[in-house]
Protein backbone atom coordinates (compact mmCIF):
# COMPACT_ATOMS: atom_id res chain seq x y z
CA UNK A 1 0.00 0.00 0.00
CA UNK A 2 2.83 2.44 0.84
CA UNK A 3 4.49 1.68 -2.50
CA UNK A 4 1.26 2.42 -4.41
CA UNK A 5 0.68 5.66 -2.52
CA UNK A 6 4.28 6.70 -3.18
CA UNK A 7 3.74 6.05 -6.89
CA UNK A 8 0.63 8.23 -6.97
CA UNK A 9 2.51 11.03 -5.25
CA UNK A 10 5.24 10.82 -7.87
CA UNK A 11 2.70 11.18 -10.68
CA UNK A 12 1.53 14.43 -9.11
CA UNK A 13 5.03 15.81 -9.60
CA UNK A 14 5.62 14.80 -13.18
CA UNK A 15 5.24 16.69 -16.42
CA UNK A 16 4.84 15.34 -19.93
CA UNK A 17 7.29 18.05 -21.11
CA UNK A 18 10.09 16.59 -19.02
CA UNK A 19 11.35 13.82 -21.28
CA UNK A 20 13.53 13.67 -24.36
CA UNK A 21 12.71 16.58 -26.74
CA UNK A 22 11.99 14.49 -29.84
CA UNK A 23 9.62 16.83 -31.70
CA UNK A 24 11.79 19.86 -30.91
CA UNK A 25 14.70 18.52 -32.91
CA UNK A 26 13.17 17.27 -36.15
CA UNK A 27 13.28 19.11 -39.44
CA UNK A 28 16.68 18.99 -41.11
CA UNK A 29 16.58 20.67 -44.50
CA UNK A 30 16.94 18.93 -47.85
CA UNK A 31 20.09 20.40 -49.40
CA UNK A 32 19.74 18.56 -52.68
CA UNK A 33 20.37 15.08 -54.04
CA UNK A 34 23.28 13.32 -52.36
CA UNK A 35 23.61 15.78 -49.47
CA UNK A 36 24.33 14.44 -45.98
CA UNK A 37 23.65 16.46 -42.82
CA UNK A 38 24.99 15.62 -39.37
CA UNK A 39 23.84 17.39 -36.22
CA UNK A 40 24.89 17.04 -32.59
CA UNK A 41 23.09 18.99 -29.87
CA UNK A 42 22.98 19.28 -26.10
CA UNK A 43 19.59 20.05 -24.54
CA UNK A 44 19.01 21.22 -20.96
CA UNK A 45 15.43 21.29 -19.66
CA UNK A 46 14.74 22.67 -16.18
CA UNK A 47 11.33 22.05 -14.58
CA UNK A 48 11.08 23.91 -11.29
CA UNK A 49 7.60 25.45 -11.54
CA UNK A 50 4.68 23.75 -9.81
CA UNK A 51 1.30 24.48 -11.39
CA UNK A 52 -2.27 23.64 -10.51
CA UNK A 53 -4.08 24.24 -13.79
CA UNK A 54 -2.71 27.61 -14.92
CA UNK A 55 -1.96 28.82 -11.39
CA UNK A 56 1.64 28.82 -10.25
CA UNK A 57 1.99 27.50 -6.70
CA UNK A 58 4.43 28.94 -4.17
CA UNK A 59 6.35 25.70 -3.87
CA UNK A 60 9.95 25.14 -4.97
CA UNK A 61 10.49 21.83 -3.17
CA UNK A 62 10.39 19.83 -6.42
CA UNK A 63 12.72 19.95 -9.40
CA UNK A 64 13.19 17.92 -12.57
CA UNK A 65 16.21 18.34 -14.84
CA UNK A 66 16.67 16.56 -18.16
CA UNK A 67 20.03 16.59 -19.95
CA UNK A 68 19.95 15.14 -23.45
CA UNK A 69 22.51 14.50 -26.17
CA UNK A 70 20.82 14.46 -29.58
CA UNK A 71 22.34 13.19 -32.83
CA UNK A 72 20.59 13.95 -36.14
CA UNK A 73 21.46 12.36 -39.47
CA UNK A 74 19.76 13.45 -42.68
CA UNK A 75 20.32 12.19 -46.23
CA UNK A 76 18.66 13.32 -49.47
CA UNK A 77 18.07 10.56 -52.02
CA UNK A 78 16.72 13.11 -54.49
CA UNK A 79 15.98 16.83 -54.47
CA UNK A 80 12.55 15.97 -53.06
CA UNK A 81 12.85 12.70 -51.13
CA UNK A 82 14.99 12.43 -47.97
CA UNK A 83 15.30 10.57 -44.68
CA UNK A 84 16.07 11.88 -41.20
CA UNK A 85 17.01 9.96 -38.06
CA UNK A 86 17.37 11.12 -34.47
CA UNK A 87 19.28 9.22 -31.78
CA UNK A 88 19.25 10.24 -28.12
CA UNK A 89 21.04 9.80 -24.81
CA UNK A 90 19.25 11.13 -21.76
CA UNK A 91 20.01 11.85 -18.11
CA UNK A 92 17.05 12.69 -15.84
CA UNK A 93 17.11 13.75 -12.20
CA UNK A 94 14.27 14.39 -9.78
CA UNK A 95 14.77 16.13 -6.44
CA UNK A 96 12.08 16.42 -3.74
CA UNK A 97 12.86 18.38 -0.59
CA UNK A 98 10.34 18.09 2.25
CA UNK A 99 10.66 18.58 6.00
CA UNK A 100 14.42 18.96 5.70
CA UNK A 101 14.85 15.67 3.86
CA UNK A 102 15.96 15.38 0.24
CA UNK A 103 14.89 12.55 -2.06
CA UNK A 104 17.06 12.33 -5.19
CA UNK A 105 16.43 9.99 -8.12
CA UNK A 106 18.55 9.75 -11.27
CA UNK A 107 18.33 7.70 -14.45
CA UNK A 108 20.47 7.77 -17.57
CA UNK A 109 21.01 5.81 -20.73
CA UNK A 110 20.20 5.54 -24.42
CA UNK A 111 16.80 7.00 -25.21
CA UNK A 112 14.34 6.26 -27.98
CA UNK A 113 15.11 7.03 -31.63
CA UNK A 114 13.12 8.55 -34.49
CA UNK A 115 13.13 7.76 -38.20
CA UNK A 116 11.31 10.12 -40.56
CA UNK A 117 10.76 9.88 -44.32
CA UNK A 118 10.26 13.31 -45.88
CA UNK A 119 9.03 14.66 -49.20
CA UNK A 120 9.75 18.24 -50.30
CA UNK A 121 7.63 20.26 -52.71
CA UNK A 122 9.60 23.38 -53.68
CA UNK A 123 7.79 26.50 -54.86
CA UNK A 124 4.50 24.69 -54.26
CA UNK A 125 2.35 27.82 -54.60
CA UNK A 126 4.72 29.47 -57.10
CA UNK A 127 5.56 32.21 -54.60
CA UNK A 128 8.84 31.02 -53.01
CA UNK A 129 7.00 28.66 -50.65
CA UNK A 130 8.31 25.19 -49.81
CA UNK A 131 6.10 22.43 -48.41
CA UNK A 132 7.57 19.46 -46.51
CA UNK A 133 5.65 16.33 -45.54
CA UNK A 134 7.04 13.65 -43.24
CA UNK A 135 5.89 10.30 -41.85
CA UNK A 136 7.83 8.17 -39.43
CA UNK A 137 8.06 6.33 -36.16
CA UNK A 138 9.63 6.56 -32.74
CA UNK A 139 11.55 3.37 -32.04
CA UNK A 140 11.86 2.20 -28.40
CA UNK A 141 15.63 1.74 -28.08
CA UNK A 142 15.83 3.00 -24.50
CA UNK A 143 15.25 0.99 -21.34
CA UNK A 144 11.83 1.27 -19.75
CA UNK A 145 12.30 -1.02 -16.75
CA UNK A 146 15.02 0.62 -14.62
CA UNK A 147 14.55 0.01 -10.89
CA UNK A 148 15.47 2.14 -7.87
CA UNK A 149 18.09 1.27 -5.25
CA UNK A 150 15.26 -0.35 -3.31
CA UNK A 151 14.47 -2.66 -6.22
CA UNK A 152 11.22 -0.86 -7.17
CA UNK A 153 10.66 -0.11 -10.86
CA UNK A 154 10.68 3.63 -11.48
CA UNK A 155 7.67 5.34 -13.01
CA UNK A 156 7.42 5.69 -16.79
CA UNK A 157 8.25 9.41 -16.89
CA UNK A 158 11.72 8.77 -15.40
CA UNK A 159 12.66 5.95 -17.78
CA UNK A 160 15.07 6.74 -20.68
CA UNK A 161 12.75 4.90 -23.07
CA UNK A 162 9.01 4.52 -23.46
CA UNK A 163 8.85 0.81 -24.31
CA UNK A 164 6.48 1.48 -27.24
CA UNK A 165 6.49 2.33 -30.93
CA UNK A 166 4.90 5.68 -31.84
CA UNK A 167 3.65 7.02 -35.16
CA UNK A 168 4.81 10.52 -36.18
CA UNK A 169 3.33 12.89 -38.73
CA UNK A 170 5.20 16.08 -39.66
CA UNK A 171 4.27 19.01 -41.89
CA UNK A 172 6.15 22.26 -42.50
CA UNK A 173 5.70 25.29 -44.70
CA UNK A 174 8.45 27.86 -45.36
CA UNK A 175 8.15 31.07 -47.36
CA UNK A 176 10.90 33.45 -48.42
CA UNK A 177 9.59 36.99 -47.94
CA UNK A 178 9.44 39.15 -51.06
CA UNK A 179 10.13 42.42 -49.27
CA UNK A 180 13.18 40.90 -47.54
CA UNK A 181 14.70 37.96 -49.45
CA UNK A 182 17.10 37.16 -46.59
CA UNK A 183 14.19 36.42 -44.22
CA UNK A 184 12.07 33.28 -43.97
CA UNK A 185 8.68 32.85 -42.34
CA UNK A 186 7.84 29.24 -41.54
CA UNK A 187 5.40 27.07 -39.64
CA UNK A 188 5.36 23.40 -38.73
CA UNK A 189 3.06 20.87 -37.11
CA UNK A 190 4.08 17.56 -35.54
CA UNK A 191 1.68 14.96 -34.19
CA UNK A 192 2.82 11.90 -32.26
CA UNK A 193 0.45 8.94 -31.92
CA UNK A 194 1.87 7.16 -28.90
CA UNK A 195 1.89 3.41 -28.63
CA UNK A 196 1.33 1.15 -25.63
CA UNK A 197 4.04 -0.34 -23.45
CA UNK A 198 2.64 -3.81 -22.76
CA UNK A 199 5.45 -4.83 -20.37
CA UNK A 200 5.08 -2.03 -17.82
CA UNK A 201 5.79 -2.89 -14.16
CA UNK A 202 7.34 -6.27 -14.95
CA UNK A 203 4.64 -7.26 -17.44
CA UNK A 204 1.82 -6.67 -14.96
CA UNK A 205 0.40 -3.48 -16.52
CA UNK A 206 0.21 -1.45 -19.70
CA UNK A 207 1.24 2.19 -20.00
CA UNK A 208 0.49 4.74 -22.71
CA UNK A 209 1.84 8.28 -22.79
CA UNK A 210 -0.55 10.92 -24.08
CA UNK A 211 -0.65 11.84 -27.76
CA UNK A 212 1.27 15.04 -28.46
CA UNK A 213 0.50 17.91 -30.84
CA UNK A 214 3.18 20.54 -31.40
CA UNK A 215 2.93 23.61 -33.66
CA UNK A 216 5.63 26.21 -34.37
CA UNK A 217 5.59 29.61 -36.06
CA UNK A 218 9.00 31.15 -36.72
CA UNK A 219 10.72 34.13 -38.31
CA UNK A 220 14.40 33.78 -39.23
CA UNK A 221 16.55 36.47 -40.83
CA UNK A 222 20.14 36.69 -42.07
CA UNK A 223 22.81 39.31 -41.46
CA UNK A 224 26.50 39.74 -42.18
CA UNK A 225 28.44 40.57 -39.01
CA UNK A 226 32.24 40.95 -39.20
CA UNK A 227 32.36 38.84 -42.39
CA UNK A 228 30.33 36.11 -40.68
CA UNK A 229 26.76 35.15 -41.55
CA UNK A 230 24.43 35.01 -38.55
CA UNK A 231 20.78 33.90 -38.52
CA UNK A 232 18.73 35.20 -35.60
CA UNK A 233 15.21 33.89 -35.17
CA UNK A 234 12.14 33.98 -32.99
CA UNK A 235 9.81 30.98 -32.55
CA UNK A 236 6.40 30.61 -30.91
CA UNK A 237 5.66 27.02 -29.93
CA UNK A 238 2.33 25.51 -28.87
CA UNK A 239 2.28 22.05 -27.32
CA UNK A 240 -0.69 19.97 -26.22
CA UNK A 241 -0.61 16.51 -24.66
CA UNK A 242 -3.50 14.26 -23.74
CA UNK A 243 -3.46 12.41 -20.42
CA UNK A 244 -1.40 9.26 -19.88
CA UNK A 245 -3.14 5.93 -19.35
CA UNK A 246 -2.36 2.89 -17.25
CA UNK A 247 -4.33 -0.27 -18.00
CA UNK A 248 -6.55 1.87 -20.28
CA UNK A 249 -7.49 4.17 -17.37
CA UNK A 250 -6.54 7.88 -17.38
CA UNK A 251 -3.83 8.92 -14.92
CA UNK A 252 -4.51 12.10 -12.93
CA UNK A 253 -2.00 14.96 -13.02
CA UNK A 254 -0.81 14.22 -16.56
CA UNK A 255 -1.46 16.09 -19.80
CA UNK A 256 -1.88 19.78 -20.50
CA UNK A 257 -1.03 22.56 -22.92
CA UNK A 258 1.80 25.06 -23.14
CA UNK A 259 2.85 28.12 -25.11
CA UNK A 260 6.57 28.89 -25.37
CA UNK A 261 8.75 31.63 -26.88
CA UNK A 262 12.16 30.63 -28.21
CA UNK A 263 15.03 32.86 -29.32
CA UNK A 264 17.51 31.29 -31.74
CA UNK A 265 20.88 32.31 -33.12
CA UNK A 266 22.84 30.36 -35.73
CA UNK A 267 26.40 31.38 -36.60
CA UNK A 268 27.78 30.08 -39.90
CA UNK A 269 31.35 29.23 -38.93
CA UNK A 270 31.98 28.07 -42.49
CA UNK A 271 30.02 27.27 -45.63
CA UNK A 272 29.28 23.82 -44.23
CA UNK A 273 29.35 24.25 -40.43
CA UNK A 274 26.69 26.02 -38.37
CA UNK A 275 26.64 26.67 -34.61
CA UNK A 276 23.14 27.09 -33.13
CA UNK A 277 21.91 28.25 -29.71
CA UNK A 278 18.28 28.25 -28.53
CA UNK A 279 16.72 29.62 -25.35
CA UNK A 280 13.09 28.74 -24.62
CA UNK A 281 10.81 30.05 -21.87
CA UNK A 282 7.11 29.41 -21.18
CA UNK A 283 4.53 32.11 -21.82
CA UNK A 284 1.51 30.11 -20.68
CA UNK A 285 0.97 26.73 -19.04
CA UNK A 286 -2.18 24.83 -18.23
CA UNK A 287 -1.75 21.36 -16.74
CA UNK A 288 -4.31 18.77 -15.75
CA UNK A 289 -4.29 18.62 -11.96
CA UNK A 290 -1.01 19.54 -10.29
CA UNK A 291 2.29 19.10 -12.11
CA UNK A 292 5.80 20.37 -12.45
CA UNK A 293 5.99 22.43 -15.62
CA UNK A 294 8.98 23.79 -17.61
CA UNK A 295 10.85 26.79 -16.26
CA UNK A 296 13.52 27.16 -18.95
CA UNK A 297 15.18 25.19 -21.76
CA UNK A 298 18.51 25.71 -23.50
CA UNK A 299 19.82 23.90 -26.58
CA UNK A 300 23.19 24.28 -28.28
CA UNK A 301 24.94 22.34 -31.02
CA UNK A 302 26.51 22.04 -34.44
CA UNK A 303 25.25 21.02 -37.87
CA UNK A 304 27.61 19.98 -40.66
CA UNK A 305 26.59 19.68 -44.30
CA UNK A 306 28.32 17.28 -46.67
CA UNK A 307 27.14 18.59 -50.02
CA UNK A 308 27.52 16.59 -53.19
CA UNK A 309 29.98 18.26 -55.52
CA UNK A 310 28.47 19.50 -58.75
CA UNK A 311 30.22 18.42 -61.96
CA UNK A 312 32.36 21.09 -63.58
CA UNK A 313 30.93 22.05 -66.96
CA UNK A 314 33.14 23.95 -69.41
CA UNK A 315 31.63 25.40 -72.55
CA UNK A 316 34.01 25.64 -75.46
CA UNK A 317 32.92 27.77 -78.38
Amino acid sequence: MLVLLSGLQVYAQTCCSGGVPLSNNLGLSNEGKGSLLLGINYDYNNLNTLNAGSTRLDDDSRQRITNSILANIGYAFTDKFSIETLFTWVNQTRTITQFGNENFTETKGIGDAVILLKYTLPNVFKNNTTLNIGLGSKIPLGKSDIVSNQGIQLTADLQPGSGAFDGIGWLSLAKQLNFRPSATFSSSVTYRFTGVNNSYLNNTSTYKFGNVLQANISYIDQFLVAKTIVNPGLVLKYRKSTVDEIDNSPIPNTGGEWLFARAELTIQLSQNLGFTNKLEVPLYSYVDGTQLTPTSRFTTGFTYKFLKKQPLIINIK
